[in-house]
């Protein structure tokens, strides 16, 4: 008891010599807990901010050029394959320069990796001496063609093996690049989560002492720490438009600026990557309208194949979906096989979606390609049917109705549109005239490919 009246009497000793104070020192201890909760947040708000703007820089300036820089090398190493083999068919001086200048073009995508901080010196060297070894191979290769030799040696092989050390040396390095991608924008949503909820217990502190000074710093701070905690967990999610409004022009200014500018990047990222079919792996719709865009704009002459299955529904809902994808995948190597023995360097395919493709080829060489896309699908169709719908020549499926109806074994109808004798002026335009033919092509029965011979608006 004595212990308890000593503290009572304390406290309203304390609660007495405080209301004698003047209004300054009242203001001053009651936003004494204010200050330290203030240095406090500060200073850790500071060091969220300060390890997110090291997550996020290094995912702007080492992981995101690393992974276009591997996606080049690669390209280039294609390119380079293209142009040595079309120099050892037609002994063409262009077709040497453009491969000697995809090799300085790996060349100079191998110095961007290397003036990376963060960057694997023993894989950047090994990339380099491989590449030598490579472009040695073809050198040797060219000189075989020119000089003939006692013993004929394999060169094709030789260069295809290299090409698969470099490729697989670069993916590991680009997957490394993606898995560093992945892991720093899970830390940065983690610190933006963590961050959040601290601040939220420093916030309810500040309310619960009453304080104005309370609210003014959870609105600065602590508001914009939970916008870049939601930005963070929005772009981790794939939404790349999301951008924190932000205003500051301090760190959390900054950050928000390297958000948007990380956004950005994973944004085109993603569109090269969604603009491939995830089945055939093919160009898809965005890649298809700009090359047509940059056939139209040039003025260049071409046909556009606009290729269509026939009673390919009826085959997927009868065979079920993992046999009609094997149908469209077949059929992509049809047309890459068509584009690559027909086509030339002027050739183009992609897949829109579903069991519609697209082939730009140039005007002499359209009519091989799509007789050959023809001729190879009716060959192999048979081999995706089973007897009893092959011995009928058909599928019967009942209607809703219940009345059974026969829908013939697949074709492929292919609508062909040129500008040799007129001038579009939209990419749009070539779509819809295609389409037209193309469905008056399935109209008729069997595999063909119909070509648009009206000129002008006709």
């Amino acid at each position: 008891m004595v212990n308890l009246r000593y503290f009572d009497g304390a406290i309203e000793k304390t609660r007495k010599r405080f209301l004698q104070l003047n209004i300054g020192k009242k203001m001053v201890l009651g936003f004494l807990p204010i200050f330290v909760l203030t240095i406090l947040m500060a200073a850790y708000a500071l060091g969220s901010l300060s390890r997110l703007n090291r997550i996020n820089r290094s995912i702007v300036q080492v992981d995101v050029p690393l992974m276009q820089a591997t996606d080049s090398m690669i390209d280039s190493l294609y390119s380079q394959e293209l142009h040595g083999n079309h120099y050892i068919i037609i002994k063409s001086a262009q077709n040497m320069e453009l491969f000697t200048a995809a090799g300085l073009e790996f060349k100079n995508e191998i110095l961007k990796i290397s003036g990376l901080p963060e960057k694997d010196q023993e894989s950047i060297e090994r990339i380099s001496m491989l590449h030598d070894e490579y472009n040695a191979g073809f050198m040797d290769w060219f000189k075989s063609t020119e000089t003939p030799q006692e013993e004929p040696v394999d060169y094709t092989t030789r260069i295809e093996e290299k090409q698969g050390e470099l490729i697989d040396l670069i993916q590991q390095i680009s997957n490394r690049a993606s898995r560093s991608l992945e892991e720093k924008t899970q830390a940065a949503s983690l610190i933006g989560l963590t961050s959040s909820r601290i601040f939220t217990i420093f916030c309810l502190i500040c309310l619960l002492i009453g304080s104005a000074a309370g609210f003014a710093i959870n609105r600065n701070i602590s508001g914009a720490i939970v916008r870049l905690k939601d930005a963070t967990l929005e772009i981790a999610k794939g939404k790349f438009d999301y951008i924190p409004e932000i205003r500051n022009q301090d760190e959390l200014g900054e950050l928000s600026h390297s958000f948007s500018e990380m956004a950005k990047r994973l944004k085109r990222l993603e569109e090269m990557y969604l603009d491939t079919s995830p089945l055939t792996h093919l160009p898809g719709g965005i890649a298809i309208e700009n090359v047509l865009k940059k056939r139209i704009d040039s003025g260049q002459k071409f046909a556009f194949c606009l290729i269509d299955l026939d009673n390919f529904k009826v085959y997927n809902d009868n065979y079920g979906y993992a046999r009609g994808n094997q149908v469209i995948k077949d059929t992509a190597q049809i047309i890459e096989k068509a584009v690559k023995k027909w086509g030339g360097e002027g050739a183009f395919y992609g897949h829109i979606g579903g069991d519609d493709f697209v082939v730009i080829a140039p005007l002499e060489q359209y009519t091989k390609i799509c007789k050959f896309i023809v001729d190879e699908f009716d060959k192999t169709i048979d081999l995706h049917y089973d007897a009893k719908d092959l011995s009928l020549g058909s599928i019967i499926r009942k209607s809703r109705t219940g009345e059974e109806k026969k829908f013939p074994i697949m074709t492929i109808s292919i609508g062909v549109v040129t500008n040799k004798k007129r001038k579009f002026r939209h990419f749009v335009q070539v779509g819809e005239i295609a389409a037209e033919v193309k469905n008056y092509a399935k109209s008729k029965p069997g595999s063909l490919y119909y070509v648009d011979r009206r000129k002008g608006d006709d």
